[in-house]
């Protein structure tokens, strides 16, 4: 096995499209559920809303978004980033300015779906696909490194615009998140001036999946692999979405400040700072299948410890371990759609990941505000979430043995 180079010798080597992959995922936080829920308390007050219209509104703006993604996300197939990662960052910022300006509550459904589907579907995905396709034999590393950007958001954004709310009106803010969107556009076109596109590599550069076969997405999704990542896919992305879709409420039952509760998120952005390089690092030096049962373990304990946390303290634990499934999450998953089915058609097959992912983070608010109005607390709902952690767990466990068996044939 030939050595890897570091962490940071690898990066100063790549990284116009390293820096590509972490600003795409930094903007993505503009529509990413974290970041959108800060904003849960003003936007009900505004429109006059229970946490179960909230979370409807947010169900159905979302589960849009996913639906085209399945029709979209090829586009990065097609299309080189610089074109098509510009025009989705405009898009991005026309859906802030709609956040910004929208005075009617029927819109809302619409003013969600623009930026899921912008933010947490397209930017994410295309620089998920662009770390999967330009980087082989180091695309842990890649995925990893694209990954620091979202978790920058994730760290210093709530924080941040919970003290910025406090002095400037919120709608302003999303004008200001805008203008930041159309000015990163000339900071990517200056970093992909000289891009690798998809139809420039050569065959030989290219990572087959099993059978030594380039899977299209029609062939990926007959495979009995794909659909026993669906439960990870969703329950991931649905569950951990609810938690931060309603932190407010989970702050206002657990008798905490909504500040208090924000200030240990960091907490949880180092722990998947620390993961993300370590999955990172374990994928190109074992490969993903054999890691893939075992990322969602500390979500069951995490989710757990938000039911019976008696203090912050606690919860700031439950937030850690959240942390640490997440390195799994953003390097594991986009790692394996290649691993296991070539990147010839990646951007096809990971669309249609990408919209379980994103149709799972709309349902994940909407049930959870619907139970919530129905009598059934948050709190106790963190026991369902962990027990379905542990079930999309273990059913991955024989059909990744089998992918292994595949991969060791390949010619």
């Amino acid at each position: 096995m030939s050595r890897q180079p570091g962490y940071f010798r690898f990066i100063r080597d790549n990284f116009p499209f390293l820096a590509t992959g972490f600003l795409l995922s930094f903007l993505s936080s503009f529509g990413q559920t974290f970041f959108i829920s800060i904003f849960g308390g003003e936007i009900r007050e505004a429109y006059g809303l229970t946490n179960g219209d909230w979370g409807l509104i947010y169900m159905v703006g979302t589960g849009a978004s996913a639906i085209l993604m399945v029709f979209a996300g090829g586009l990065a197939d097609r299309f080189r980033v610089r074109t098509l990662g510009i025009v989705v960052i405009l898009l991005l910022a026309s859906a802030c300015l709609f956040m910004a300006f929208n005075a009617v509550a029927a819109l809302l459904p619409f003013v969600i779906f623009a930026l899921r589907f912008t933010g947490q579907g397209m930017t994410t995905h295309v620089a998920t696909v662009a770390m999967s396709r330009w980087f082989i034999a180091t695309r842990g590393r890649a995925l990893a490194v694209a990954a620091f950007g979202f978790m920058l958001g994730e760290a210093a954004l709530p924080l941040t615009m919970v003290w910025l709310k406090s002095m400037i009106d919120w709608r302003t803010l999303w004008v200001c998140f805008a203008v930041f969107c159309v000015l990163a556009c000339f900071v990517l076109y200056r970093l992909l001036r000289l891009e690798r596109t998809p139809q420039s590599m050569a065959k030989t550069s290219q990572s087959t999946g099993m059978g030594g076969h380039h899977l299209t997405r029609a062939e990926a999704l007959r495979h009995p692999l794909f659909w026993a990542m669906v439960p990870a896919v969703m329950s991931f992305s649905g569950f951990g979405t609810a938690f931060w879709f309603h932190q407010v409420h989970f702050a206002e039952i657990k008798g905490w400040s909504h500040l208090a509760l924000v200030s240990v998120f960091p907490l949880g952005t180092v722990a998947l700072l620390i993961s993300t390089i370590g999955y990172g690092w374990a994928v190109d030096r074992f490969g993903a299948t054999r890691l893939l049962p075992i990322y969602l373990i500390p979500l069951v304990i995490a989710f757990i410890l938000h039911r019976y946390a008696p203090s912050l303290g606690w919860t700031a634990l439950a937030v850690v371990l959240m942390g640490i499934a997440g390195g799994g999450q953003s390097t594991l998953l986009n790692a394996c759609w290649a691993e296991f089915y070539g990147t010839r058609h990646i951007g096809a097959i990971k669309a249609a990941a990408a919209a379980l992912m994103v149709l799972g983070s709309a349902i994940g608010p909407g049930l959870s505000g619907w139970l919530i109005d129905q009598g059934v607390g948050f709190e106790e709902q963190q026991l369902g979430y962990a027990a379905t952690f542990a079930f999309a767990a273990l059913i991955l466990i024989v059909p990744t043995r089998n992918a292994r068996r595949a991969l060791a044939v390949s010619p």
